[in-house]
């Protein structure tokens, strides 16, 4: 498989506005992730300018001054140019008072003037300094914007930069329909991208031309976005249809799993949860060093397997603002989460954000019901990064996570005798008795049960066995 060479991959700048009740640490540490997820994207991030203000900019995300330090690296014109000019038909004036109203409210805001402040309080220039651009003869054509903005604002900066705008939904969106591999995951991803899409599409150059609707011809009918947004609508509900049949066979396989050990792998994304699905399951399960490798569900036995065995389940990672029509297009997958007996809460604990990540998925995890019913062990990931020190210290702040690596084998084995522990203080022991006739349901016992005394009279067989209550009513069921 070739790869993309750095020299060929297209460059990226990110920009990003500190805003009041945001430290310095967590704004840093989002501008961090922003660029792995660029990474993931096969971006090239050359450089990241940030401002700090009291909102975003209604115009273009940052003021006037920064906007021209950013088109030196894109090679724009750095202001953003009249909208009136740029429309000319009676259909595309409306959008043209849109457009010119938002610079209007720049000019209210004073971002506009011939100095702004900068991050550092400073007066800025709008001249900005040509030593605030790319090294010579790097130019980028991406720009990469470290909030969700408004179509306006993502058009306003793609005028002023000459380069294509991405915010961070975008950003995550794109990756999630590059790493989507079944069909159920690709429609997912689908869905949230034509959801993402429709408020953004805008009218083209022809602009008003109308398709006469009614009966006899009739009537306006509909402009051609009109048209779009009912095609994305209808095809958003076909897509839907689909995925609620593949869901349905999931469900299904859920049920069929009910009664069975369950432990699912939640966290965020590039914490280690496939590689501990890897280690704990003896499985091949994807693993790259990447943000949200891991789209697809995947349902493993823990291995060596226990009696009765317990399955794993690696689910999608989480991210701060995680779009929301992604969450709810990822609903079934998420379901594994929800119906599992055991949630393993994995952290990357040599990321000093962690704290931040660990209550991201905390969140989601509440909004979806996962925390209702299950147990939840919280295991503290890749602490073969972490020195002595900051092991005592996180000892001391978390005393009942487990701290592991998921490369040491001992501290997978050690993790796997937990879970076989923590399903074992479930189970409860009893007596079962099987007729000669009946000894599909011996085998049954056997797979589903832990057989702790086996004995054989004249009448049938006689079992010792340890198991959750929900399997034992069923085995002693009368058929």
């Amino acid at each position: 498989m070739e790869t993309t060479s750095p020299e060929d991959r297209a460059k990226a700048v990110i920009i990003g506005v500190r805003l009041p009740g945001v430290d310095e640490a967590e704004h840093r540490s989002s501008l961090e992730e922003l660029g792995r997820l660029a990474s993931t994207l096969g971006l090239d991030v050359i450089g990241t300018i940030v401002q700090k203000r009291s909102s975003l900019s209604k115009g273009a995300v940052i003021g006037a001054g920064k906007l021209k330090q950013l088109a030196l690296w894109t090679g724009g014109p750095g202001v953003i140019p009249s909208a009136a000019k740029k429309k000319t038909t009676k259909a595309g004036a409306h959008a043209a008072v849109a457009e010119e109203a938002s610079v209007a409210d720049e000019l209210a805001d004073g971002d506009f003037d011939e100095t702004s402040v900068d991050d550092d309080g400073a007066a800025e220039d709008d001249a900005a300094d040509a030593s605030h651009g790319p090294p010579r003869g790097m130019k980028a054509t991406m720009v990469l914007v470290d909030h969700d903005i408004s179509p306006s604002q993502a058009r306003n900066l793609e005028r002023a930069t000459d380069a294509e705008v991405l915010d961070r939904t975008a950003v995550i969106l794109a990756i999630f329909h590059r790493h989507a591999r079944t069909r159920e995951a690709r429609l997912q991803v689908e869905i949230a991208r034509l959801g993402y899409l429709t408020p953004r599409l805008r009218e083209g150059v022809g602009g008003g031309d109308r398709v006469r609707g009614g009966v006899g011809g009739k009537g306006a009918g509909e402009s051609a976005l009109e048209l779009d947004r009912r095609k994305i609508r209808d095809r958003i509900a076909e897509l839907k249809e689909e995925l609620a049949s593949i869901e349905r066979d999931s469900g299904t396989r859920r049920k069929r799993r009910a009664d069975q050990a369950t432990v699912a792998l939640v966290g965020y994304t590039n914490a280690g949860k496939s590689s501990l699905m890897r280690a704990l399951t003896g499985s091949d399960v994807y693993v790259a060093d990447k943000l949200f490798a891991t789209l697809d569900t995947t349902v493993r036995p823990l291995h060596p397997e226990p009696k009765p065995r317990v399955l794993i389940s690696d689910t999608v990672g989480f991210i701060k603002q995680l779009p929301h029509d992604l969450v709810a297009s990822f609903r079934s997958t998420l379901e594994e989460a929800q119906e599992a007996h055991l949630l393993l809460h994995v952290v990357d604990a040599s990321d000093p954000a962690f704290r931040a990540q660990l209550a991201v998925t905390r969140t989601v995890l509440g909004e979806i019901g996962a925390l209702e019913d299950a147990s939840l062990l919280l295991v503290l990931n890749k602490m073969d990064r972490v020195d002595a020190e900051g092991r005592a210290a996180l000892h001391a702040e978390l005393p009942d996570a487990f701290m592991m690596s998921a490369k040491d084998p001992a501290d997978v084995a050690l993790l796997h005798a937990k879970i076989v522990a923590l399903f074992e203080a479930r189970m409860e022991e009893a007596e079962l008795f099987f007729p000669y006739a009946e000894g599909k349901r011996v085998a049954e016992a056997h797979a589903e049960a832990r057989v702790v005394e086996e004995t054989y009279d004249e009448a049938g067989t006689r079992l010792r066995v340890r198991a959750p209550h929900d399997v034992l009513a069923r085995l002693r069921r009368v058929e």
